[in-house]
């Protein structure tokens, strides 16, 4: 008869701690082909839900619009927020082949990088999904590239002006000299990519990337008509023909929204808020004309429109 095998007792001393202590101990008591089988066990279990998740995973990278499309969206109208659309790279559809400012559509190869997501609608020329880009699938002739209506700009001025980038750089006389241009549409890509060209890096980081200056949200531009326009101002009449440079009256706010990054003067000069800098900071009867000097009305004060 052969002798019953008894497990060990097992005392865990006061001094042990630590939870591994524990589970070594633990596991010291049940003997080895116990342990081994309880292992198989769970093993055994895990095989399901690990294949599961695998098939899970390799579906979304191969049909993800399967998984997430839209209720209802019959794939006439492409979407960046799109959960799948948001999660790939900019550069994977708009590839920077050159430095052209216009951007151009991706699908030049075989609708490539489209259709490796959407291989069934692009297997159907009757498809809604052909309409994104085409006015006429047959001949396949194309749209004009999108209006920016999805994607805001972001900016930040203090850290242009930290690499070298002057207010010039960016800033051009507009209305004859009354005011700056604010870079916008194609305009703004021809500026920003002389310095922002293909393939252009900063400290490892990509710098020639859609999502470098874009981001999801509501186009917001800023307003190019100031409220200092209205009284008669010019740059023109403010350059450096005046001995005068853009930080003598415009500051950078650093971390400030866009719109609000450049400070500006007051355009006002006899009603000013007292220690503001306004027109009155130089118009002030001592460095140029102004103060209690009204015959002098008339240099800032002009047109048929105007009344006190």
């Amino acid at each position: 008869m052969n002798p019953v095998r008894k497990t060990p007792e097992v005392k865990v001393s006061e001094s042990a701690a630590g939870s591994s202590q524990v589970v070594k101990v633990f596991l010291a008591a049940i003997p080895r082909p116990w342990l081994v089988l309880i292992l198989v066990v769970i093993a055994v279990g895990l095989v399901p839900v690990i294949e599961s998740k695998a098939k899970t995973f390799a579906l979304e990278l191969t049909q993800p619009e399967v998984l997430q499309q839209e209720s209802g969206d019959k794939f006439s109208e492409f979407k960046h927020d799109n959960a799948q659309h948001a999660r790939l790279p900019c550069l994977l559809c708009h590839r920077r082949e050159d430095n052209s400012a216009k951007p151009t559509l991706p699908g030049k190869a075989a609708h490539a990088p489209c259709a490796g997501c959407h291989s069934a609608q692009f297997s159907n020329t009757s498809s809604p999904i052909c309409t994104i880009c085409h006015t006429n699938v047959q001949t396949g002739s194309l749209k004009p590239f999108p209006k920016l209506r999805s994607f805001n700009v972001k900016f930040d001025h203090a850290r242009h002006s930290g690499v070298g980038a002057s207010c010039g750089t960016c800033h051009r006389p507009n209305r004859g000299g009354v005011s700056l241009s604010i870079p916008a549409a194609t305009g703004a890509h021809t500026i920003c990519f002389s310095c922002h060209t293909p393939q252009a890096q900063s400290n490892g980081k990509n710098l020639s990337s859609c999502s470098t200056c874009h981001e999801l949200g509501k186009l917001v531009r800023t307003n190019e008509r100031a409220a200092a326009f209205q009284v008669s101002f010019s740059h023109a009449k403010h350059d450096a023909g005046e001995n005068l440079k853009c930080a003598d009256c415009h500051r950078i706010r650093p971390g400030a929204a866009v719109g609000r990054q450049v400070f500006s003067p007051v355009p006002l000069n006899h009603h000013a808020p007292a220690r503001s800098t306004s027109c009155m900071s130089c118009h002030n009867g001592t460095r140029t004309f102004g103060g209690d000097d009204f015959s002098a009305c008339t240099k800032c004060h002009k047109g048929s429109q105007w009344r006190f």
